[in-house]
């Protein structure tokens, strides 16, 4: 970048964008991909405005913020692994049993998370990975 700011043509643009509509697969990963990434965000989000409401339910989680951290993090570690897995599970198993098992592993976490005893217990942590893990298909 030698000489300054440079002038932008929009060639480069315009070969791209016409190149996506001629392929319409391209358009489809794109839009795909955009949105996996805006539900991974909004997810997250969620997840930290729920610890909120934690935080004043659990004076524990209050004051050590590994804890904090713990319920996030594992909820997204459960996240990603099941939709790793979700493309070998449909491809192996169909979309209907795949689906069938994530929301028999959502049921799953629920409970497990409702019988807690807390945010410390081990528990608590497992069943927000398993939840996660719905994400599968």
């Amino acid at each position: 970048m030698e000489g300054g700011v440079h002038g932008f043509d929009g060639s480069a643009f315009r070969e791209c964008f016409s190149l996506s509509w001629r392929n319409p697969y391209v358009l489809r990963l794109a839009f795909s991909a955009g949105i996996g990434g805006l539900l991974f965000g909004y997810d997250t989000g969620v997840i930290s405005g729920a610890l909120l409401y934690i935080r004043d339910d659990f004076r524990s989680v209050d004051k050590n913020t590994w804890l904090q951290e713990m319920i996030v993090s594992m909820a997204v570690a459960g996240a990603i692994i099941g939709a790793a897995v979700g493309g070998w599970a449909n491809d192996r198993f169909g979309r209907r049993t795949s689906i069938h098992v994530a929301d028999l592993l959502f049921f799953a976490g629920a409970v497990v998370m409702a019988s807690a005893r807390g945010p410390c217990s081990s528990w608590s942590a497992a069943s927000s990975s398993v939840s996660a893990l719905a994400w599968l298909p």
